[in-house]
């Protein structure tokens, strides 16, 4: 995998990795690369210095943490959970298109989705995308009865 440094035609500096130069160059002719910050598909590659480790020195391998050993009775209270880390731009700017496109083209059911996707599985109702929301243990329940559906982070709209 290769790490590129890229900029846009309106100069927003981003970064991505690609599997190697051609993967870049094909991706970027079909028109899959571009600006989070604009969504321009005029991206190109920034000049980069390669990561080249020094003579006779190889890179560090990495080595896994010892594991500390203790009994039952004296273990250590549970750290709290770290946040979780934000979402890359790039990917902000793909889910807020693709929440904008759903809004567009799909009827919102609110809380009643379990239930409306159900109808519209059993032919009840007039076939047309929807989108709203359920509960795992809803979500879970319609997949064991054959509905496909999907989670989608729902990000905020862009300004």
């Amino acid at each position: 995998m290769i790490h590129y440094d890229l900029r846009c035609g309106a100069g927003h500096d981003f970064d991505s990795w690609f599997k190697d130069s051609e993967a870049f160059a094909a991706q970027a002719k079909a028109g899959f690369v571009e600006c989070p910050a604009c969504g321009s598909k005029d991206v190109s590659k920034r000049l980069m210095a390669p990561a080249i480790p020094k003579k006779g020195r190889s890179r560090a391998k990495e080595v896994p943490a010892p594991v500390a050993e203790a009994s039952v009775a004296e273990a250590p209270a549970p750290a709290p959970a770290a946040p979780p880390p934000p979402i890359p731009a790039q990917m902000v700017a793909f889910l807020q298109r693709m929440r904008s496109e759903i809004e567009k083209r799909a009827d919102y059911v609110g809380r009643d989705f379990a239930e409306e996707a159900r109808k519209l599985h059993r032919g009840e109702s007039e076939r047309t995308a929807i989108y709203g929301e359920a509960s795992d243990a809803d979500a879970e329940a319609l997949r064991d009865e054959g509905i496909e559906v999907a989670r989608i982070p729902w990000v905020p709209l862009a300004d």
